[in-house]
């Protein structure tokens, strides 16, 4: 109970803080950014969309889709899983399952996997939707599980990582990190590379797992806590890392931006930086990242140095960047898909495809890019 009224208390006191000055007994709110004007150079073409059900339900949850094989699949805040036909939209299975969810669709192995709030995996077949097996963990699941190798992993919101058999959900092992007195509401989503496990945690570390018996391979510190007070201590790993030609590309809140070494964990370059929404990388040219201000950068792979910073978007909420072709996009809190040059930074397009916010990164296969808003809507845009 202290803990929990500390935590409130701190995160009562931040908010007041960040968001408000006291002048002539008149608050003042730092307001979001309004949209710019600029001339667009195409306009964007929606090769379908979908209501996917109920949506997020809260400010928090992020219910991103998830692509597997020829299908993407969506879940909502009830638990109701549909599979589309990914260049068509096509349904090709729901599933009810009546539980309370957080985050968005896993999978892997011929699995489609569903993390609830209380703790429960739940395994589905990705063709037809038929529940396979269910298994209780230990606290609630905030970010999708993923499978590959035999091996499903699932994180849970007590630093968790645990193993499981992809054929029966039988517990196979479990590795566990002290979670900070206080931290970001989420968990690291974990990446499956070869025959290691990669996931960050709430206390700055990356960490590599055996994915077939859970021992550690390597760590390393993404970011040190520092400063005074409790929340400039924060440091959270909350984005998934991204893995490109042998190096893991990672950012941390109050921390770093950084190329890891997959084999060795080594930092092979970094820039201080504080993000908890993530990244997309072009690998030996660009990587693209938001920054906790909501700033749109394009830093340069191997040095960090800054190539170009797209400012206008202050406050908006925005989501990790995608690369789609010559450009990336955001996804804002009152539903804009925003479309930038790679080249220079420039607003190049804009879409609005719902009234309530994008908060999960968008996803991307062959000419189609994926954009899921809080409100349930699903909206396929063909690449330029």
């Amino acid at each position: 109970m202290v803990s929990s009224i500390r935590i409130s208390v701190l995160l009562s006191i931040s908010l007041l803080l960040t968001a408000c000055s006291w002048f002539e007994d008149e608050v003042y709110v730092a307001l979001p950014s309004e949209l710019v004007e600029f001339t667009p150079e195409f306009e964007p073409t929606i090769a379908w969309s979908t209501d996917t059900g109920s949506g997020a339900g809260d400010d928090y949850s992020q219910l991103g889709a998830w692509l597997q094989g020829d299908a993407i699949i969506a879940v909502d805040y009830e638990g109701d899983v549909t599979s589309y036909a990914s260049m068509s939209g096509k349904t090709l299975w729901q599933a009810g399952l009546d539980v309370p969810v957080a985050t968005g669709a896993g999978g892997g192995d011929g699995l489609v996997l569903i993390g609830t709030k209380k703790g429960q995996l739940i395994a589905l077949d990705e063709l037809s939707g038929e529940v396979k097996w269910k298994k209780q963990l230990t606290s609630e699941i905030l970010s999708p599980a993923k499978a590959a190798h035999g091996v499903v992993v699932a994180r849970t919101a007590d630093g968790r990582l645990t193993g499981l058999s992809s054929e029966d959900g039988t517990r196979l092992w479990s590795y566990q990190r002290a979670v900070p007195l206080l931290s970001l509401r989420g968990a690291g989503e974990a990446v499956i590379s070869g025959e290691m496990v990669i996931s960050g945690y709430a206390n700055g570390k990356l960490v590599a797992l055996s994915l077939n018996d859970g021992v550690v391979v390597w760590e390393t510190s993404v970011a040190v806590p520092r400063g005074r007070t409790e929340l400039d201590r924060l440091v959270d790993i909350d984005s998934t890392p991204v893995i490109a030609d042998d190096v893991v590309y990672v950012v941390a809140f109050h921390g770093r931006l950084a190329g890891v070494s997959l084999n060795s964990g080594r930092v092979l370059w970094y820039r201080d930086f504080s993000s908890r929404t993530g990244l997309d990388v072009d690998p030996g040219y660009s990587v693209y990242v938001s920054d906790e201000s909501d700033y749109v950068w394009s830093v340069q792979d191997g040095s960090g140095d800054a190539l170009w910073r797209q400012t206008r978007l202050l406050r908006r909420k925005v989501t990790a960047p995608v690369i789609v072709g010559e450009n990336v996009i955001v996804g804002d809190f009152e539903g804009f898909v925003h479309w930038i040059s790679r080249e220079d930074g420039r607003f190049v397009a804009r879409k609005r495809i719902a009234d309530e916010a994008i908060r999960s990164k968008p996803v991307v296969k062959d000419d189609l890019v994926f954009v899921t808003a809080s409100d349930g809507t699903l909206t396929a845009f063909r690449i330029k």
